[in-house]
C-alpha cells in the first residue's frame, strides 16, 4: 500500500475516474440550492438528485465528485468513536443511465486494489451484497476471484429513502487486523454486524434500478426507465486506512487541528481524546458551513450551527480553555483544506468574525442557563432537578447533562435522568421522522425526462408565433388536451422561473384554441415547459400566437435590474463582505437577502436609496453579453457561489457600477427603472439581513401612501404648516412624562394615606403575628413593591394581589418573626401563582410571582388564607 497524503488521495480518485471518461462535477455547497427537502447536503448523491430523478440531464452521464457533507443525527457519538463525524467528505462516481453493475464493481475493484492506484490488499477485503442480487455476487466472485467465504448476503443491503429511485447495494469492508480486535472475535464481527473498529466499511455501491413506493414490498417495485449508479466512499476512513492511522483523528486531516488545540490547554490529548475530537470535528463543520452561506440562528440549519459551536465550547471548558477560542482555530482548518477548497481562504475574515460573535453570545447564554438551574434549585422542595428542566438546559442553553449534575451535586441535588432521557429520545424521534419525510427523491417522469425535441427561449421578445412540439398531461405525453396541461413550443418568449425571478404569464391564441399561461419551468432537455389552461383543444403541430403579459414583464425586469444595483450599492456603502444569500423578484416587489452582521441604520438606508436613484437618473446602459466563463471572471463579474455555471455564461453590465453573471430579464437601461425605494430592512437570521424594495409604479405608490399617511397625521394633530410632526411628538412626550410624574406622586400620597388603613385591617395569626391581604388593580409594579415595604414595617405577613385585565401579579413580604415561624415569602407567592396558572418565587423575606388566569384569584386568596390558618 502506498504512503499517500489526503490531498494525493483526493487527486488520485478524480484522476482515476477521469481516465474512465467521467466528468468531474464540482462539489456543491453544504447549503442545498433550490432543494427545500434537505437541511444540508448529506451525501454525494444529495447534490445530484436532479440527475437521478430525471429532472435534469447531465452534460456527461458519467460523473465523479468529492462532496462535502454534513450529518448531525449522530452528533452525540462524535468523539466517542473513531469514525463518526459531522462534517465529512464523500467520494463518489455516478452513472446516469450509462454503465451499471458490472462496470461499477470493476471500477471499485481497480481503484482500491490495483497497485497502480490505492493498492490495498484484496485478501483483507470483505464484501456484502443484497440477498437477492445474484448479479453483484457473481461479478465479485467470477470477474474478480473474490472468495465467497468473504461475501455476506443480507436483506439489509438495500438503499431506499422514501419514494423514488432505490435499489440493492454492495459494500466493501477492509480488515485492519487483530490489533483492532482486542477480544480476538475475528470474522464474526463482520458477518454478525457487531460494533467494531476492525472491519471498516470503505465503499458503498448502490445499484439504483427500482422506483420505490413507501409501504410496499420491494418485490412490487417497478424497474426505473433510467438505471443509475450511485457510489459513496468515506474519504476520512480511506485516508485512515491508507495512512495506517489508529483513527480518522490521527490522520493529516485532523492532527494539525488537534496540535493547535493542545497549545490552548494543559490537558494532554491522551487524557481526554473525546474533548479534543469533538472540538476538531466541530470547527471543521463550522468553517465549511459558514463559508457555504449558512449562519447562526435559532431555527433550521442556523440552530444546527449554534448547537455545534456550543458543544465545542462546552468541551473546551472540559479542557480548561477559558474565553473565546474556536475562532482562533479557523486558520488551522484553512491550512489543512485550502489546497482543495481555496474559496474558504477568501471567506476567512467573515468566518472568524461570525464564530467570535457567536462565542460571545454563548457566554451570555451560559450565564442564563446557570441562572435557570439555580432558580430551579431554590424553588425545588424535592432536592431533584426535573427531567424537563435538565433537557431545557441541554437543548436551549447548551448544558450537557453531566454539567447539570455537577452543579446540582454542589447543592446536594440529584437530576431526573430518566425524564431527561425520555425528552432527549423524543427529540431524536422528531428528527428521524423529519428526515424520513424530507430526504426522498422525486419519481422519474420518463416521458418528460426523455423529451428531446428542441425548443428555443427568445430573450426580450414579448410575442411571437410558434408551433406546439410537445404536450403532456400528468407527466404523460399526449396528442391533444383541453383544460390544464403542459406545452412545449418550438420557440417561446416566456421566461421560465429561475435565479429568483418568477416565470412570465400571458396568453396563447390560435383559431381552434386559446388559453392562459399560468407558469413556466425548465425541464431536463433544456426546454421551457408551459403550464396552460385552454379553451378548445390544443394539438401537437398547431401554431399559436404567444403573448407575454407585457406590463407584468416590464415591472419584473425593472425590479430585477434594481436588485443588481442594490447589491452594488451595498458593497460600496456597507462593505465588500456583503454576499448575496437569496433573492426573489416579481412584478410587485423584490426581496434581497445578504450577509451582514448588524442592522442598516436610517442614514445608511437613505444613502443606498440616494445612490441607486442617482444611477437611475444617470440612465446607465444595461448590456447583456454571452462570454466564456473564464473571460467573464476576468472582467470581474460577480457570481453566486451556489450556482454551477456552464462554459458560456450571460454577463449583465450596468454602466461601470455593476457586472454580474445572470440569466434573467433586465431593463434596457437604468433610466427605465424610474424610481427606487426601500420598503423594509430586517434580520432573517444571525448574520443575514433582508431588504424588501420596490421600483417604478410600486415605489411611487409606496411613497404616495406614506405622504397621505403623514398628511392624515398632521390633520389629526392640527399642525400648522410651520410645525413638524417631530416637534409635536416631542411636545406630547414631554407632557406625558410630566403627567406620569404627577400621577406617581399622587398615587404615592394615596398609598401613604392608605397604609394605616391596611395595617388596621390586619388579621392576627399564631397569636402574635399580623397578616394582611391587599387587593389592587392595574398598579405599577414598583409602586406595589414600595407599598409592601411600607406595610411590612407594621405587620409580619403582607400579601398583595395586583389584578390586571388578563393576569395578576403577587408581591409578598415577610418579617423576620414570620420567617422564624416557618413562613417564606417565596412559598406564598408560588402557591398563589400555581393556582392561577403561573409560576414564580423568591427569597424568604420578599417574593414576586405571576398568574395567568384571573378567574382563579378568589381560589388563590383562599389558598393563602388557609396557609395562615384563617377561613374565608
Amino acid at each position: 500500500m502506498k504512503n499517500l497524503s489526503s490531498s494525493e488521495i483526493r487527486n488520485m480518485f478524480l484522476d482515476f475516474f477521469a481516465s474512465k471518461q467521467h466528468m468531474i462535477e464540482p462539489g456543491a455547497p453544504l447549503v442545498p440550492v433550490n432543494d427545500d427537502t434537505l437541511l444540508w447536503i448529506n451525501s454525494g448523491v444529495a447534490a445530484l438528485k436532479r440527475y437521478f430523478d430525471g429532472s435534469v440531464k447531465p452534460a456527461n452521464p458519467r460523473i465523479v465528485n468529492i462532496q462535502k457533507s454534513l450529518r448531525t443525527n449522530d452528533i452525540d457519538n462524535v468523539g466517542r468513536t473513531a469514525r463518526h463525524h459531522t462534517f465529512f467528505e464523500m467520494m463518489g462516481n455516478f452513472s446516469i443511465g450509462d454503465y451499471f453493475k458490472e462496470e461499477a464493481i470493476a471500477f471499485a475493484y481497480e481503484f482500491l486494489f490495483s497497485p497502480e492506484w490505492i493498492g490495498l490488499d484484496v485478501n483483507k477485503a470483505y464484501f456484502s451484497v443484497h440477498t437477492g442480487d445474484n448479479d453483484a455476487y457473481n461479478f465479485w466472485v467470477k470477474n474478480h476471484n473474490i472468495d465467497p467465504s468473504r461475501i455476506l448476503r443480507t436483506d439489509d443491503n438495500y438503499w431506499m429513502i422514501g419514494n423514488g429511485p432505490s435499489g440493492p447495494n454492495s459494500e466493501i469492508f477492509y480488515d485492519r487486523g487483530p490489533a483492532f480486535d482486542p477480544e480476538n472475535i475475528g470474522e464474526k464481527l463482520f458477518f454478525e454486524d457487531l460494533e467494531n473498529d476492525r472491519y471498516v466499511e470503505v465503499w458503498n455501491v448502490v445499484f439504483s434500478q427500482y422506483d420505490a413506493v413507501e409501504g410496499q414490498p420491494i418485490s412490487s417495485f417497478k424497474e426505473l426507465p433510467q438505471k443509475n449508479i450511485d457510489t459513496g466512499m468515506g474519504f476520512e476512513r480511506l485516508v485512515s486506512i491508507v495512512q495506517e492511522a489508529e483513527t480518522n483523528f490521527d490522520t493529516d486531516l485532523f492532527k494539525p487541528i488537534i496540535d493547535a488545540i493542545s497549545k490552548l490547554t494543559v490537558v494532554q490529548y491522551e487524557d481526554n481524546v473525546m474533548a479534543y475530537r469533538v472540538i476538531a470535528d466541530h470547527i471543521r463543520s463550522l468553517v465549511f458551513t459558514l463559508a457555504d452561506g449558512a449562519l447562526f440562528s435559532n431555527e433550521g440549519r442556523g440552530y444546527v450551527l449554534r448547537r455545534l459551536l456550543r458543544r465545542a465550547v462546552r468541551f473546551g471548558k472540559v479542557l480548561g480553555i477559558e474565553g473565546s477560542f474556536l475562532n482562533g482555530l479557523v486558520d488551522e482548518v484553512i491550512a489543512v483544506m485550502k489546497d482543495f477548497y481555496p474559496y474558504i481562504s477568501e471567506r476567512r475574515d467573515m468566518i472568524v468574525e461570525l464564530i467570535l460573535s457567536e462565542e460571545k453570545r454563548f457566554a451570555k447564554t451560559l450565564a442564563g442557563g446557570e441562572k435557570l438551574l439555580l432558580d430551579s434549585i431554590k424553588a425545588s422542595e424535592s432536592h431533584n432537578i426535573a427531567g424537563d428542566v435538565a433537557f431545557k438546559l441541554y437543548d436551549t442553553y447548551g448544558f450537557p447533562v453531566e454539567l447539570t449534575q455537577e452543579i446540582a451535586a454542589e447543592y446536594h441535588f440529584t437530576v431526573d435522568l430518566e425524564g431527561f432521557n425520555i425528552a432527549l429520545e423524543a427529540q431524536k424521534e422528531r428528527a428521524r421522522s423529519s428526515r424520513t419525510k424530507t430526504e426522498s427523491m422525486n419519481s422519474q417522469q420518463e416521458e418528460i425526462m426523455n423529451f428531446t425535441v428542441p425548443s428555443e427561449f427568445v430573450y426580450d421578445a414579448l410575442s411571437l408565433e410558434s408551433t406546439v412540439v410537445g404536450l403532456f398531461v400528468d407527466g404523460k405525453r399526449v396528442d391533444s388536451f383541453s383544460g390544464k396541461g403542459h406545452v412545449v413550443f418550438a420557440q417561446t418568449p416566456f421566461y421560465a422561473e429561475s435565479g429568483g425571478q418568477v416565470a412570465d404569464t400571458g396568453t396563447i391564441n390560435a383559431a381552434a384554441a386559446s388559453g392562459r399561461v399560468i407558469d413556466v419551468q425548465r425541464i431536463p432537455g433544456g426546454q421551457n415547459l408551459h403550464l396552460v389552461e385552454v379553451e378548445g383543444a390544443i394539438e401537437e403541430g398547431q401554431t399559436f400566437m404567444l403573448s407575454v403579459d407585457r406590463q407584468r414583464r416590464v415591472l419584473i425586469r425593472k425590479n430585477h435590474s434594481a436588485v443588481h444595483l442594490l447589491q452594488a450599492a451595498l458593497k460600496q456603502i456597507v462593505g465588500d463582505h456583503v454576499k448575496q444569500a437569496g433573492s426573489y423578484v416579481d412584478d410587485e416587489y423584490f426581496r434581497f437577502d445578504f450577509s451582514h452582521f448588524e442592522r442598516l441604520n436610517d442614514a445608511q438606508q437613505q444613502e443606498i436609496e440616494t445612490l441607486i436613484n442617482d444611477w437611475i437618473a444617470a440612465s446607465l446602459p444595461i448590456v447583456t453579453e454571452e462570454k466564456p466563463l473564464d473571460e467573464a471572471k476576468k472582467m470581474g463579474a460577480m457570481a453566486l457561489f451556489s450556482e454551477n455555471y456552464g462554459d458560456i455564461v450571460r454577463v449583465v453590465s450596468m454602466g461601470d457600477v455593476s457586472i454580474e453573471l445572470c440569466g434573467g430579464i433586465h431593463a434596457q437601461g437604468t433610466g427605465e427603472i424610474g424610481l427606487f425605494t426601500i420598503v423594509s430592512e430586517e434580520s432573517v437570521g444571525s448574520g443575514v439581513r433582508r431588504i424588501i424594495g420596490k421600483t417604478s409604479k410600486g415605489a411611487f405608490e409606496t411613497l404616495k401612501a406614506s405622504e397621505m399617511a403623514i398628511a392624515a397625521i398632521r390633520d389629526q394633530l392640527k399642525l400648522s404648516p410651520q410645525k413638524s410632526i417631530h416637534d409635536k411628538i416631542q411636545e406630547m412626550s414631554d407632557e406625558i412624562k410630566t403627567l406620569e410624574q404627577k400621577f406617581q406622586e399622587v398615587m404615592g400620597d394615596v398609598l401613604n394615606a392608605k397604609t394605616q388603613d391596611y395595617v388596621n385591617a390586619a388579621h392576627v395569626i399564631n397569636d402574635d403575628l399580623k397578616f394582611v391581604w391587599i387587593d389592587l388593580e392595574d398598579q405599577e409594579t414598583e409602586m406595589v413593591k414600595d407599598l409592601v415595604e411600607r406595610v411590612r414595617n407594621h405587620v409580619d405577613v403582607v400579601f398583595v394581589a395586583n389584578a390586571k385585565a388578563d393576569s395578576v401579579t403577587f408581591v409578598v413580604g415577610m418579617s423576620d418573626a414570620a420567617i422564624k415561624n416557618g413562613y417564606k415569602a417565596g412559598d406564598f407567592a408560588k402557591a398563589a401563582a400555581l393556582v392561577t396558572g403561573g409560576n414564580g418565587g423568591g427569597r424568604p423575606n420578599f417574593a414576586q410571582a405571576g398568574g395567568k388566569d384571573i378567574t382563579k384569584l378568589s381560589t388563590a386568596k383562599a389558598e393563602i388564607f388557609n396557609k395562615v390558618g384563617i377561613n374565608l
